[in-house]
């Protein structure tokens, strides 16, 4: 065979290649916006009931021993963002947020107060998380200035969310779940294929408190 038959060779196989990528890259492209469609259509809906229903929110605590009342999920609202890609316009992300509130009455104050460096830290990350409405006050003694303890002064609200961002590329949905078992941001990702009603279903359930395979 001559060099110039080998390269022409190598080329066709180098086509074939780039063919099969693209095919494969529209066909994760179009299962992923077909996945995105059919989750701002679950959460649109899942909003509307829930937002009647008004279900009981998990157990909320900042320090892990003072904690909140009882606690609802109430006002759920939907968002969907989209962006152009390869000259097409796509489904970004779509979130769902909601407020937590006492089951009775409004907002009440709450008080923790902490005095090692890693239980300030777990209770500041717990406070951005909504974010939670607080003063933090640090106590100190008279004479030298050290540091005895900090108190957060709080009101029991924050919010909860669920936003899953799509990536067309690898045919993947990457889900970020805020405060839905407590104050915590879960992440997980699914394959665009696998996002049927069963899935959202566990969704829904991890939602509503019920045992869920969602994460």
């Amino acid at each position: 065979m001559s060099f110039l038959n080998q390269l022409k060779s190598q080329a066709k196989a180098l086509q074939s290649e780039r063919v099969s990528e693209q095919q494969g890259l529209e066909e994760r492209t179009a299962a992923t916006e077909q996945a995105g469609k059919l989750v701002l259509f679950y959460l649109q809906d899942l909003a509307r009931q829930l937002s009647v229903i008004q279900p009981a929110g998990p157990q909320f605590t900042l320090d892990g021993r003072t904690p909140w009342p009882a606690m609802k999920l109430v006002d759920f609202r939907v968002d969907a963002r989209r962006k152009m890609l390869r000259n097409r316009e796509v489904i970004d992300y779509i979130a769902m947020g909601w407020q937590v509130v006492p089951q009775i009455g409004g907002a009440v104050s709450g008080l923790v107060a902490v005095n090692f460096p890693t239980e300030m830290r777990r209770v500041e990350d717990r406070l951005a998380m909504g974010p939670v409405k607080h003063e933090r006050r640090e106590i100190r003694k008279p004479d030298n200035s050290a540091l005895l303890e900090v108190r957060y002064e709080y009101l029991t609200q924050t919010r909860g969310s669920v936003v899953a961002t799509l990536d067309h590329d690898h045919g993947m949905v990457h889900w970020r779940l805020l405060n839905t078992a407590g104050f915590e941001i879960v992440q997980t990702t699914w394959p665009s294929t696998r996002i049927q009603q069963p899935l959202m279903d566990e969704l829904a359930k991890r939602l509503v408190g019920q045992p869920n395979n969602f994460v």
